[in-house]
């Protein structure tokens, strides 16, 4: 179902609550951060089979960021990005850090994150679940501002029976790991609510796979005939479409589940009124959109498969689509966000690291480099002369190679893959949002036009981050 600023404002506008309570000078901040969070997967967007309440009362009470993305749609690069508000690029983290070839990539020890600055400020960090930043100790969460870790340094776990680090060692937990994490979470929360603290909640759901589930997860769509967003695409595997669509929207049901427990946690404690709670996603995901699942290095999900090539193998479909670098994102700050508002301004990732400690009421660190910008002054209701331009970047490397530059307007988007240049793709936003029809080769005054505008403004910021791969059209 198509997302629109009408659905969204009719189903705010049920919503009611005191706007009484005055933000303290330091916040808390609960941070939850999914894995592979679809941005159409909730019951407020308009899904008709998503059931997540306590997600769609979260986003009711504070701010809805409709307009939300990622830079790069994968885990590592994303999350990089989101710690230190530079591209992955300028990080040396480009595609998803796999620990069996690429042991000793991770996150430069040299970047100066978020969390290390609010650390300075007297803020208690924790972080729980996963990291992906690289495994060696040298990488390690404690080293990048966070005071207590517990989950895993890699890029998955089982959904159940887990392997997780606790207290520096590696223990089994016999339960699902979403619930695990919630718990640990919680402890954390009522053992730092004394003074001022950030919990980073970094849930592995709902990244596949999705079983086995929890029953109150399995239950209400073992028997579901889900609707599909492009039923009538060609070839499209509709079988196998629906079964991941069942076991992906329970394994949505249970993050649902288990932020529910946090946000009543914060009102036994009395915390509520003084914590600021984000939800987010390192990127989104497709589920028979476009005839593919998966993230931005999707899978073709069809009965025939197309020809690959020497790059791009004929099983995948490396991507820029919205479903993949559009997050789901809200924003409770009470006191200062009058629950039900909607924000249609552009947010990224990179934006996260100045509007935290902005936030906060921390001043940016001195001469630290960083592409983002803080949307306080939006989330204030003030005026602001705000850009919603959007750039990105995904050179993919293990499934596929490619080396995808994306800009994006309101209107328009262009997709230049500057290894494989018969991939590239153009989109009017206006015309067709769900990006069914590639504008490339249609040679008219306007689409050359925004080709010709486009591609000076990636060229653009290329070399405003000093990116490689200039040199490969240098």
């Amino acid at each position: 179902m198509k997302l629109t600023t009408a659905i969204i404002a009719a189903l705010l506008a049920t919503y009611t609550c005191s706007t009484s309570v005055q933000a303290a000078d330091k916040p808390n901040i609960l941070f939850i951060y999914t894995d592979d969070q679809a941005p159409w997967a909730l019951g407020l967007s308009g899904h008709p089979d998503a059931k997540t309440p306590h997600l769609d009362e979260l986003f009711r009470s504070g701010a809805y960021l409709v307009n939300a993305f990622t830079t790069t749609p994968v885990c590592s690069p994303s999350r990089a990005g989101l710690m230190t508000g530079r591209y992955g690029s300028e990080l040396g983290v480009t595609d998803w850090i796999n620990p069996r070839r690429e042991y000793g990539v991770g996150l430069p020890p040299s970047s100066l994150c978020w969390t290390e600055v609010l650390q300075q400020h007297g803020y208690t960090n924790g972080l729980i679940g996963k990291w992906h930043l690289g495994v060696p100790d040298r990488f390690h969460p404690t080293r990048a501002g966070f005071d207590y870790f517990m989950g895993f340094r890699s890029g998955g776990t089982k959904v159940k029976g887990a392997v997780l680090e606790t207290e520096g060692q590696q223990q089994t937990f016999p339960g699902f790991t979403t619930d695990v994490l919630t718990d640990y979470a919680i402890e954390f929360i009522k053992h730092n609510q004394a003074k001022p603290f950030i919990c980073c909640v970094h849930y592995r759901a709902p990244h596949a796979p999705w079983l086995p589930q929890p029953e109150s997860d399995l239950e209400p769509f073992k028997d579901l005939d889900p609707t599909l967003p492009h039923p009538d695409y060609p070839k499209l595997d509709v079988k196998k479409v629906k079964q991941k669509t069942r076991e992906y929207l329970g394994s949505v049901h249970g993050v649902d589940r288990n932020v529910g427990r946090l946000m009543q946690t914060l009102d036994d404690l009395k915390l509520a009124d003084n914590t600021i709670v984000v939800f987010t996603s390192d990127h989104g995901y497709n589920m028979g959109h476009n005839g593919i699942w998966h993230k931005g290095n999707g899978h073709w999900i069809l009965t025939e498969f197309p020809e690959g090539t020497e790059n791009v193998p004929r099983r995948q479909r490396p991507n820029m689509y919205d479903n993949s670098i559009r997050v789901p994102t809200a924003i409770r700050w009470p006191g200062v966000i009058k629950p039900g508002t909607i924000v249609e301004e552009t947010f990224s990732n990179l934006d996260w690291y100045p509007t935290l400690l902005g936030m906060a009421g921390v001043p940016l660190p001195a001469d630290t480099i960083l592409r983002g910008r803080s949307i306080v002054p939006v989330l204030e209701g003030k005026s602001t002369d705000w850009d919603n331009d959007f750039y990105a970047e995904y050179s993919t490397k293990h499934q596929s190679h490619t080396h995808m530059r994306m800009y994006r307007t309101p209107r328009w988007k262009l997709v230049r893959d500057f290894l494989n240049p018969e991939r590239d793709e153009l989109y009017d936003l206006k015309a067709d949002p769900t990006e069914t029809t590639n504008l490339i080769h249609k040679d008219t005054p306007e689409t050359n036009a925004a080709i010709e505008k486009l591609h000076a403004k990636i060229i653009e910021q290329m070399q405003e981050i000093n990116d490689p791969v200039l040199a490969l059209i240098q």
